[in-house]
């Protein structure tokens, strides 16, 4: 088996060269791998450096800056690899953080989706990443908690509904299948929607809680100029699928962020049903939370519009 690493470049080559180095000090020997960087208009000194690289780094130049969407599936284009590993040029990878992802995927089979994984933030050490969940907004946002330690070892692979593209993996046939990212997303969202288009294809995704990888959060300039954008995008395509992401711990926030309502005899039988769902007495989320998911993202959608106008008719 081998492993494709594709990394997408735009300056912070300071970032890189320390990325760069903790990877190939944290692979495993043995591993049969290639690295795929792909600099998108880099006027910092990165292409010089990029001239200097051998085997087993493969370059890859844009003529024109592409985005995060673009670069990564031109480097995914050359890959060789049956896996793919995607990975921004501002992480840390300490050693042992590849083993737990590529053995989740192997057990998981046919089922694999994405994997992800636990990801802390440089600069205060703080739980960044274990996952995307949906909150009360409609929008899918960073896990930032972890399960307690017995719980963890119990069940270290857990199934999310997306992860973070930061760091990802997945079979390239997968890659190939769903047909890379949506370079309609301007450098945000195009993760979460290659992870919903994977749960359609009826895969799993998740993140495994025994690796862990250290991450300058947003680091690249620009970051997050078109998050308003992407994410009313992603909404307009997605809206009706976020149903089936509703879960436990949604209900849970919900409770806590209504609980005066709900103490009023009228809203009873709706937190009942609530506590159903969260103590697994009912299979389904109640429709109560449903439609609550719905006025959120009504008001969300709104407020879009508001900013951008009504999108095209298609």
């Amino acid at each position: 088996m081998q492993v494709s690493f594709v990394i997408p470049l735009f300056n912070g080559l300071p970032l890189t060269r320390a990325m760069v180095a903790s990877l190939q000090a944290s692979l495993p020997a043995g591993l049969t791998h290639e690295i795929i960087l792909v600099d998108d208009g880099s006027t910092d000194g990165t292409r010089e450096w990029l001239a200097r690289l051998s085997a087993p780094f493969q370059v890859v130049l844009n003529e024109r800056n592409l985005g995060y969407a673009g670069a990564n599936n031109r480097g995914a284009e050359i890959a060789r690899g049956e896996i793919l590993a995607l990975l921004n040029n501002d992480l840390l990878l300490p050693p042992g953080w590849i083993k737990p992802l590529l053995a989740a995927h192997r057990r998981l089979g046919s089922r694999a989706g994405l994997v992800g994984n636990v990801q802390l933030s440089v600069a205060t050490g703080a739980v960044d990443h274990a996952g995307l969940a949906l909150n009360l907004k409609g929008k899918l946002e960073h896990i930032r908690t972890l399960p307690i330690p017995l719980f963890r070892l119990l069940f270290p692979v857990q199934s999310v509904g997306a992860v973070t593209g930061a760091c990802m993996l997945l079979d390239r046939a997968l890659w190939q299948e769903l047909g890379g990212f949506d370079e309609g997303f301007i450098n945000g969202s195009e993760d979460v929607d290659l992870c919903l288009r994977a749960l359609n294809a009826g895969r799993m995704n998740v993140v495994v809680l025994r690796s862990v990888v250290r991450h300058h959060v947003s680091a690249s300039l620009g970051r997050k100029v078109h998050d308003e954008e992407n994410t009313y995008r992603f909404t307009r395509q997605w809206r009706h699928e976020l149903r089936r992401l509703v879960d436990r711990a949604w209900c849970w926030r919900y409770l806590e962020a209504n609980w005066p309502e709900m103490r009023d005899p009228a809203s009873h039988a709706t937190a009942r049903q609530m506590l159903a769902y969260i103590l697994h007495l009912r299979s389904t989320p109640p429709s109560e939370a449903l439609l609550a998911l719905d006025a959120a993202i009504d008001s969300e959608m709104v407020r879009w519009q508001e900013m951008f106008g009504s999108p095209p008719r298609t």
